[in-house]
């Protein structure tokens, strides 16, 4: 907004938020938080706001460390599959370029060659022409309620209405977490399967009782407990990845860790522990052992 006022040409509250995809009270706090900072932003009620002539904005300028910091962000970006975001991302770093010495522009150049955050998703995955993600990031921001066609596992297909809460990364895809007004509770939404979203001019006013870790981690079922054999080789990685806060150490061998957790989807955490092969034994319950021993029959029938 502060380069935009810059220019020679002024702005109406109405022109900046139609600029920025946001609501006009978006633009007055912005204002408001610029004149805090002693910004010099002026008005006429003809021409709309401004810059006081003769104010220029101080370069920005980065340490080695910081711009380290910012090449493992904008990596991380250009590794996703949504076209659009890996574009927004090539275009921060020239712009980012512009404005460095030639000596961290050169530290920027060589780093970016030699950092890759994700190679699975970076050059093994298609990527797709997306735009949800930011639709849903600025109806959170906002409060503001979508609409959109969602289709589930099931391959049924049906307009969701949804107060947007939380935007998620999961390995390779991108979720929504929201208030569902079909469900009247909170839902899981992949933004894959999400279509002709539109943000609605309708306010929601958030649960305050919800924090971020428990929309994350609520059921909204019944959990089963879980109890697996651990190789202490993978332990770490099984920790950091489990898909579930309740996790308890039940004993420890000097190469084996029995664990427990409760988790609510036995289908999907069947195939989750594939990837940690035989370094992973099922325990309990029962039902999850019959459904491992199931799987491993129809994988090797197929």
């Amino acid at each position: 907004m502060l380069m935009l006022q810059q220019g020679r040409d002024r702005k109406t509250v109405q022109e900046f938020a139609d600029y920025f995809g946001v609501s006009k009270r978006t633009i007055f706090r912005d204002f408001n938080a610029l004149q805090e900072i002693n910004v010099p932003i002026t008005w006429d009620k003809y021409s709309g706001y401004g810059v006081m002539p003769g104010f220029k904005i101080p370069p920005l300028m980065f340490s080695s460390h910081e711009l380290a910091t910012i090449i493992v962000g904008l990596n991380f970006v250009k590794s996703q599959i949504d076209a659009r975001l890996v574009e927004d991302a090539k275009g921060v770093e020239v712009k980012i370029k512009n404005v460095l010495p030639d000596e961290l522009k050169d530290f920027m150049t060589s780093l970016q060659k030699k950092t890759v955050v994700d190679p699975y998703l970076k050059f093994g995955s298609e990527k797709k022409e997306g735009g949800n993600w930011y639709k849903i990031s600025s109806a959170i921001s906002q409060k503001k309620r979508i609409q959109f066609l969602y289709t589930a596992k099931s391959g049924e297909k049906k307009i969701r209405k949804v107060d947007p809460y939380l935007l998620v990364f999961y390995q390779d895809h991108w979720n929504m977490i929201g208030f569902s007004h079909l469900r009247g509770d909170f839902r899981n939404f992949i933004l894959d399967r999400v279509r002709e979203i539109e943000v609605l001019e309708e306010d929601y006013a958030e649960k305050k009782e919800m924090s971020i870790e428990d929309l994350i981690f609520r059921f909204d079922g019944d959990q089963h407990k879980v109890e697996v054999l651990l190789d202490k080789e993978g332990y770490k990685r099984f920790k950091a990845n489990l898909p579930t806060k309740n996790f308890k150490i039940l004993g420890e061998k000097p190469e084996k860790i029995k664990v427990s957790f409760e988790i609510e989807n036995l289908e999907f955490i069947n195939v989750w522990l594939l990837q940690f092969g035989k370094q992973v034994k099922i325990l309990a319950p029962q039902e999850l052992i019959s459904k491992r021993e199931k799987l491993l029959k129809e994988m090797l029938e197929q």
